[in-house]
Formats: C-alpha cells, sequence, structure tokens
C-alpha cells in the first residue's frame, strides 16, 4: 500500500460534476465538430483564465460575432449542473476524515453557479480555479502553484481529474494522481492509498 497523501486536489468537470457542454452544440441544433468549427478558437480559454469576463466571452462566443440567444445559453449551463453518480457519498466520507480538499479546474466565473447549485463548499475549498490563479492544467504551473501556496511538497498531493493529460503533467510534478472513470473505481483507488476504509 502506498502512503496516504496529505492534500487532495480535485478536478471538478466530469470528475464531480457534469458538464454540460456535451448538449452545448444541441442548443444550437449542430454537432459538436459543426460548433467547434464556428465557434472562437480563443475566448473559452480567456474566459477560463479570467482574461475576459462573462459578457464578452458570450459576444465573441462565435468567430463571426453573430446573435444568439445568450440568456438561454447560460440557463442550458445552470440547469445543467449536477453531481456525477456516487462521488457526492465519497466527498462526505472523506470529509468525515478529516481530509483535507481542494478544487484545481479549468474552469470560468461560472464555478459560482456550480457553488450555488451544489455547495461543493461542504466538502472542498475552490483555492485553485484557473480563473482565479490564471494558469490551466496541464500547464506545470497549474500543480506547483497550489503545492507552493498549501506549503506542502508534490509528493504529499493526490490530484484526480477526468483527462490522463492533466494526470500526467501531475505526476511529472511528483503528484500522486488517479484518472477519474466513475465512483466505484474512485473508491477503489483511495481505498489502495488509504483514504477510504
Amino acid at each position: 500500500m502506498t502512503s496516504s497523501p496529505q492534500v487532495l486536489l480535485f478536478d471538478v468537470m466530469d470528475t464531480l460534476v457534469w458538464d454540460p457542454v456535451w448538449i452545448m452544440a444541441d442548443f444550437f441544433d449542430a454537432s459538436l465538430e459543426e460548433l467547434w468549427a464556428v465557434k472562437h478558437p480563443t475566448a473559452w480559454v480567456d474566459f477560463e483564465c479570467g482574461k475576459i469576463d462573462q459578457q464578452t466571452f458570450l459576444n465573441t462566443f462565435f468567430l463571426d460575432g453573430r446573435e444568439y440567444d445568450q440568456d438561454g445559453f447560460l440557463q442550458l449551463f445552470a440547469q445543467g449542473y449536477r453531481w456525477l453518480d456516487g462521488v457526492e457519498e465519497i466527498l462526505i466520507e472523506l470529509k468525515q476524515r478529516e481530509v483535507p480538499m481542494y478544487a484545481l479546474s479549468n474552469y470560468p466565473v461560472w464555478w459560482k453557479v456550480i457553488e450555488e447549485k451544489l455547495g461543493l463548499s461542504k466538502y472542498l475549498e475552490w483555492s485553485f480555479v484557473s480563473c482565479m490563479t490564471g494558469v490551466r492544467k496541464p500547464d506545470p504551473r497549474a500543480y506547483l502553484g497550489p503545492s507552493e501556496s498549501l506549503g506542502i511538497p508534490p509528493e504529499s498531493i493526490l490530484f484526480i481529474d477526468d483527462r490522463t493529460r492533466n494526470c500526467k503533467a501531475a505526476r511529472e510534478t511528483g503528484m500522486d494522481a488517479i484518472r477519474f472513470q466513475w465512483a466505484s473505481q474512485l473508491r477503489s483507488d483511495l481505498k489502495i492509498r488509504g483514504l477510504l476504509s
């Protein structure tokens, strides 16, 4: 058994919370491929890094600046956020065991909408969201920043994310990492590390 980490860093979207981006194309009556071809190439990344505000993002979402139902677009996301099956129960158990947990997420200010709807702060702190740090995974700074801020070496941190490349980048900084697939798999991996009984 590997030694138990001191701190957990959780990705949020598609690790804890279902990402409404998967139904975004339906809102525009298009396929994801069609939507990706006409959306602005950097607006979302700029929004996630806090370089532009929400209104600027909405206005520049399409490369050609076309008009669309912006309020409906926002509602699509607000209504779509929900816990992934089984993960809140895991967070409850980790919280009961007093495991320190923080979000390490590529996301814009919409994290506040998730918080208002689901209350993730009952379990973890929204400390390292890209719109506040200005850095996105898999940039090494996205991992080393939390390590430095918390005063804990990377080797004492466990990172959990649904994307292989983000987990690989975390390991390259010295962190342990779990690629999330589903709750039962995550539970097993946390048991191996002595975090759940």
